[in-house]
């Protein structure tokens, strides 16, 4: 094994940015302890640099990667079973151990931008706070250290690397939830915790069948192909060596199973309405936006490796997805609550994200992409316009009622949230959810999955009722809805240091939404679609 000559930092830089704003914002704390918001305003400017420093990647085009800490030959010596060539035999190739594409770089952009509405949704209530209290940098710092892991996912390519970036990109969301410190955000941050030690044992075993299926600590084209005895021809190999396909199947449902913990896939759902009923606003956010990329990222990583092999779609994959939208809707019908409503709209929104995996070929990889990104621009807008009436009218907020009338007082708020709502649901004026939605079952409908394209359609249908019944309120309330929303504010009324953190948020969220909404060739474009 060599080194290759010199190390690409500007291809690092979205990692390098958020690590930097984690010293920045301590050291920050040390000098200037009195200023509340100023921890917020280091770590958003943070993220948004590391957006930013995804961008060469997205608009270099289709064939444009970016890669560094690059390694050749040796690490297949063993190859993956007697009579079967080495990877070294089939090609002296060299792998890196990051590796960001268009997908990759896309999705990091995404974490880096939803990071920054997060925290801009995270700001404090007062000006100052007393010398005893350190909770904002520490806040602060963790969204930051859970972005890292996110941007780092979406690039690792050996196995160390992945595992280790996806608990980077957990586990200070564990925190977060527990940081309130109420009993219910201690609960919930338990129930996290224990769930993903579960994702992680299963993340692990995964791993580990991988390098015993194909001899390789990376998850490569050329590993898989190793592994499934595909030479660089298309000829087929060693016929005594389908054990190690077996164990790469295997391989691949359970690392399916302890992503879709992170996904909110169902059955593995069941963590994510206690969690972000416990949650603030924004950490409920963070899980419901930039925590998926994550997930998608890592899931993206594998599927990208497994595409050489041309496996046909997995049925696993068509269970979960189908599952998924179908429970997540129907839950969501029942929802009162509008926290609880968008964390089952997350579940049913991971079916959707997943779908169009069950081709498992670039097309099939682009559409789960563009469709995670439309549902993170949804999402971080509609949550937005619950932390702006939070702050508002306190806990009732949370609430349907609390929307009644809300075009009469806020007509830009409501015009906000309709076009957050129409896009989960599919519907004008959120075309860009339409178009995510046709985006999604194009590979369904190649592979020939007819079953599970009716299934989908149904779940589009179930999804409208979802979001209109919130959005009922908004436009047309009952006369009990519009008496209750016209209550005084009381004590919920937000300073306007804090009111105008989230209102940038909310406004600059919405802009995003509305221009792809207009013209949605601006993110199909950078997959190329």
């Amino acid at each position: 094994m060599t080194t290759t000559p010199g190390l690409d930092v500007v291809t690092l830089l979205p990692a390098l940015i958020p690590l930097a704003g984690v010293v920045i914002v301590l050291v920050a704390d040390l000098v200037v302890p009195r200023f509340r918001g100023f921890p917020y305003a280091l770590a958003a400017l943070a993220s948004l640099g590391a957006a930013g420093a995804a961008v060469p990647g997205v608009v270099g085009g289709a064939g444009a990667v970016r890669e560094t800490f690059c390694m050749t030959g040796g690490w297949f010596a063993f190859g993956p079973g007697p009579g079967a060539p080495s990877y070294s035999q089939a090609q002296a190739a060299t792998e890196c151990l990051w590796r960001a594409g268009t997908l990759g770089s896309s999705l990091q952009l995404g974490a880096g931008l939803a990071a920054a509405v997060c925290l801009a949704l995270a700001w404090p209530s007062v000006r100052g706070r007393s010398a005893e209290v350190s909770r904002e940098p520490v806040e602060a710092v963790l969204f930051l250290t859970a972005l890292t892991g996110t941007v780092v996912v979406a690039a690792s390519r050996d196995l160390g690397t992945w595992l280790v970036a996806l608990e980077l990109a957990t586990l200070p969301v564990i925190a977060l939830v527990a940081l309130s410190g109420t009993r219910a955000a201690l609960a919930g941050a338990m129930q996290l915790l224990v769930t993903s030690l579960v994702s992680f044992a299963l993340l692990a075993v995964g791993a580990a069948l991988w390098f015993l299926a194909t001899g390789a600590p990376f998850f490569s084209r050329d590993a898989a192909l190793a592994a499934g005895h595909v030479s660089q021809g298309g000829t087929a190999l060693a016929a005594g060596q389908q054990p190690s396909v077996a164990l790469l199947s295997l391989s691949l449902v359970l690392i399916l199973a302890g992503l879709g913990f992170k996904l909110s896939l169902v059955p593995f759902h069941a963590w994510t309405p206690t969690a972000y009923a416990c949650s603030t606003p924004a950490v409920a956010t963070f899980l419901a936006t930039v925590s998926k990329v994550g997930a998608l990222a890592a899931l993206l990583v594998v599927v990208q490796a497994l595409a050489a092999l041309s496996t046909p779609g997995l049925i696993a994959v068509a269970v979960l997805a189908a599952a998924s939208m179908t429970l997540g809707n129907l839950m969501a019908l029942r929802q009162d609550d509008v926290v609880r409503l968008l964390a089952w709209s997350t579940v049913a929104q991971a079916g959707w994200v997943v779908l169009p995996l069950v081709s498992v070929s670039p097309l099939g990889q682009r559409s789960a992409a563009i469709y995670l990104l439309t549902y993170v621009a949804a999402t971080l807008v509609a949550f937005a316009v619950v932390a702006r009436t939070v702050r508002e009218v306190g806990s009732r907020g949370l609430s349907t009622a609390a929307y009644g009338g809300l075009w009469k007082r806020s007509p830009w708020r409501a015009g906000a949230l309709a076009l957050a709502l129409t896009s989960l649901a599919g519907l004008p004026p959120g075309v860009i959810g339409l178009v995510g939605k046709v985006v999604a079952l194009r590979p369904v409908i190649v592979e020939g999955w007819v079953w599970l394209a009716v299934i989908a359609a149904g779940n589009a249908v179930l999804g409208v009722a979802v979001y209109l019944r919130w959005l009922r309120p908004v436009v047309n309330p009952s006369e009990a809805e519009a008496a209750a929303a016209g209550e005084p504010a009381g004590p919920g009324v937000s300073p306007t240091g804090r009111r105008l953190a989230i209102t940038m948020a909310l406004v600059g969220s919405a802009l995003v939404l509305l221009v792809v909404s207009v013209q949605p060739q601006l993110l199909l474009g950078l997959f190329g679609s």
